[in-house]
């Protein structure tokens, strides 16, 4: 298993260095665009998911995280830091107050800013002496304290409130340009996800004092393209750099090697590891607050809070299935832009009806609701996306990979997917995703993005989504039939308001009522079954029939 980790790390390197250019990060061609390059013979430069983490990697080992006063001059702030050495990147932003993130050209400017910081000396409380790259600026001069000017422009790093969303989709020409306008405002911004992979790599500057040759990444909807502004921070505390040293036999008849303690399981490891890994976190990491060990967890978890940067943190260890998951996301966000756009509406659509939460409970999860838009988009006729079988027949030797004897193998050179010509437009795809869920035969059927067809419900739950890679899995298990009753409801109510409203177009006055997909967003008239308490006296299937019904009735007498 080591000497697999290795060779797919070396092809891994010698793929990188044949990548000579990469598109800005959110740029994806179209389907027709990548058929084009396959008849001419351009090269596609679609880039993969590692060669996105490698960069962002170099990104955050040469950055550092400064606290400021809103006031600060920007100017003086940057010549101050300029005498470190040049500086490639850096922008503004407020949490619990104002940051800089700042990206020096190499790091041998980091080092050089590090170097001539102080410890601060304080008489009255007791402070660890933990150097890290996040710092505080407490030069007084860089500030303008006179000044009538307004602050730093700091960039946004949540997204706007449903309210405003809707007022802007409301001035839209299109529904598809509701959908493509929705997308760039929820989205991961270039900043924010600098700002993510800077995080991980502060912590692991913690975890490097017991684990010198640990990474930590993110994973999860930070970098497979569907994360929204203000989601949680997934890190994965990878410690193959350890594992994959040394493993050639030594022609000599002496073999040196590590000696290690053994545990009963590795699962008892990770759990060891995550301990010692939260109570160093806790007592040492700078601007990290509320730690929470919860280790007895199926995936065992540090949860905790980075003020700093506003990001809630879940580390976990030993979960490269949740890694895998995560490239095969990113993949097919980038094989078509409409993947991405008709998540992102998904996902906004079910947070403002409260379909999704942030806590945990009986609610379908975000990457649940991916994967129902993924199988719907394969089942298309054409499809727009190959099954992750398919993808599992072009893959090659590099590609392969099983974990805990599951086959995570699937394709990563984009230039082996041939996509079939599918012209749908969004609007036509939200409209029919909608009216797929609401006649899907969920009591029933299971949901395979593997197979990209109905399966049996190999179990008795209201909602059956198969793991794509732990297919004996249901990702789905926590949803109650409660709350797939009222998914059904508002896929049905939202069928039919769009067929309504999807053809108004928007008045010339400075705030057009909503039309289109921002009709969707607004508060929803299914209630029958919102409230696990109240008694429920006919199925939601009759109740939203006859709200249909007497929406429809409504519509005739105004005719």
């Amino acid at each position: 298993m080591l000497r697999l980790r290795v060779r797919r790390r070396n092809n891994l390197r010698s793929y990188l260095q044949k990548v000579k250019t990469c598109l800005p990060r959110g740029v994806v061609t179209d389907a027709a665009e990548a058929a084009r390059r396959d008849r001419s013979g351009e090269k596609d430069e679609r880039r993969t998911l590692d060669t996105l983490l490698l960069q962002r990697h170099e990104q955050a080992e040469r950055s550092v995280l400064i606290g400021c006063q809103s006031r600060t001059n920007e100017k003086k702030f940057l010549k101050f830091l300029s005498k470190h050495g040049d500086i490639k990147k850096h922008f503004f932003y407020e949490t619990y107050g104002t940051y800089a993130v700042v990206e020096f050209s190499s790091r041998e400017g980091v080092s050089s800013l590090l170097d001539s910081a102080a410890i601060p000396s304080v008489s009255h409380e007791a402070t660890v002496p933990f150097k890290s790259r996040l710092l505080s600026l407490r030069n007084l001069s860089v500030v303008d304290s006179l000044s009538q000017k307004p602050g730093l422009q700091c960039q946004p790093q949540t997204s706007v409130p449903i309210n405003k969303l809707i007022q802007k989709l409301s001035r839209e020409e299109s529904v598809d340009r509701q959908i493509t306008s929705l997308t760039d405002v929820h989205q991961l911004t270039e900043e924010n996800s600098r700002l993510r992979f800077l995080v991980c790599s502060l912590l692991r500057d913690v975890a490097a004092a017991y684990f010198p040759e640990c990474s930590i990444k993110p994973f999860g909807s930070s970098v497979n393209g569907f994360g929204k502004l203000g989601c949680d921070l997934d890190m994965f505390l990878d410690l193959d750099g350890i594992a994959g040293w040394n493993l050639k036999m030594p022609k000599s008849g002496l073999f040196l090697e590590y000696q290690m303690k053994r545990a009963n399981s590795e699962r008892a490891v990770t759990q060891s590891i995550l301990s010692v890994i939260g109570e160093c976190v806790d007592q040492f990491g700078p601007g990290c607050v509320g730690v929470q060990k919860i280790l007895n967890a199926r995936c065992p978890l540090v949860r905790f809070a980075h003020q700093p940067s506003g990001f809630q943190c879940d580390l976990t260890a030993n979960n490269r299935v949740a890694m895998k998951s995560t490239e095969l996301l990113y993949l097919y966000g980038e094989l078509d832009p409409r993947v991405r756009r008709l998540v992102f509406t998904v996902r906004c659509w079910a947070r403002a009806h409260s379909i999704t939460s942030t806590i945990p409970g009986a609610w379908i999860t975000n990457f649940s609701l991916t994967v129902m838009v993924l199988f719907f988009l394969q089942k298309r006729s054409p499809p727009i996306i190959p099954t992750l079988d398919h993808l599992q027949e072009l893959a090659g030797p590099a590609d392969r990979c099983v974990i805990d004897g599951n086959n995570c193998t699937f394709v990563s050179d984009f230039g082996k997917i041939e996509l079939q010509s599918n012209t749908e437009t969004l609007e036509k795809l939200l409209s029919d995703f909608f009216e797929f869920y609401a006649v899907f035969p969920f009591n029933t059927a299971s949901i395979s993005i593997r197979k990209g067809k109905e399966q049996n419900k190999p179990e008795v739950a209201p909602l059956h989504i198969q793991n794509p890679f732990e297919t004996s899995l249901n990702v789905s298990k926590n949803v109650n039939a409660t709350q797939l009753d009222r998914f059904v409801a508002l896929c049905q109510e939202s069928a039919w308001l769009f067929q309504q409203s999807k053809s108004v177009s928007p008045r010339g006055s400075d705030t057009p009522a909503p039309w289109g997909l921002a009709t969707l967003l607004l508060p929803s008239q299914v209630t029958g079954v919102k409230s696990p308490k109240r008694r429920r006296r006919e199925p939601a299937s009759e109740r939203i029939k006859g709200l249909l019904e007497s929406l429809k009735s409504k519509n005739q007498g105004k005719s």
